[in-house]
């Protein structure tokens, strides 16, 4: 059995190995945690999921900016695809499912990306469709692994009005599923008239309000 100080040593190498951006490392402390027995959820997020959030909070303080955080994603990746095939059909700990993707029309991903990589730092589980996303792509994946969250990003002010499309949409097949918004041009207001439960004003704000917005959804939901 693992020691607690080993495991710790564990834990922390990776984070340490994210937050430094230290893909060789990211690889080798995953390695290791397989080999000792360190549960690999618990890898991810106490490891890897802890590293990106304090990548998370550098990137809001400006002390890391986009050239960072995406050297300390991949690092991040790098681990992460050697524990989750580990963690399959285990989804106790993760905070839930999200269909993400910019909206038809807009070519814009770069924006999208970050809210992905600082989503699955955080422990969720993140369905990217890409960029020029038709709406009903939003619906049909979302549907298809029953996504708590559909999120949806548009850069430009035309491609903005797609979204309200969307959410009518999503709320047509499952009035229960909420739906979060963001783009250089949103807004809490915009986002409020659209009809979306949430609005993500900075990548590294997307994690705080998914899981506020799911909360939400679930305390309200009437039980059976």
């Amino acid at each position: 059995m693992v020691s607690k100080k080993r495991t710790e040593e564990i834990l922390n190498g990776l984070s340490d190995a994210v937050v430094t951006y230290k893909k060789d490392e990211a690889s080798q402390w995953a390695k290791i945690a397989l080999d000792e027995d360190i549960d690999p959820l618990t890898a991810i997020m106490d490891g890897l999921a802890k590293g990106m959030s304090e990548v998370g909070e550098l990137y809001k303080k400006y002390e890391y900016f986009l050239p960072e955080l995406i050297v300390c994603s991949n690092a991040m990746y790098e681990g992460l695809n050697i524990l989750l095939p580990h963690v399959k059909g285990k989804k106790t700990g993760m905070k839930g499912q999200i269909v993400i993707g910019t909206v038809e029309g807009d070519n814009h991903d770069i924006g999208k990306n970050i809210v992905k990589m600082m989503l699955e730092g955080s422990g969720w589980i993140v369905h990217d469709l890409g960029a020029d996303v038709k709406i009903e792509k939003f619906v049909e994946e979302q549907k298809r692994i029953n996504a708590d969250i559909v999120a949806i990003s548009a850069m430009t002010s035309c491609t903005m009005l797609g979204m309200p499309k969307v959410i009518e949409m999503v709320k047509a097949q499952n009035p229960t599923v909420p739906c979060m918004v963001g783009g250089a041009l949103m807004s809490r207001h915009i986002a409020d008239i659209y009809g979306a439960e949430g609005f993500a004003e900075s990548a590294a704000g997307a994690d705080a309000e998914a899981t506020r917005i799911l909360r939400d959804v679930r305390v309200k939901k009437p039980t059976k």
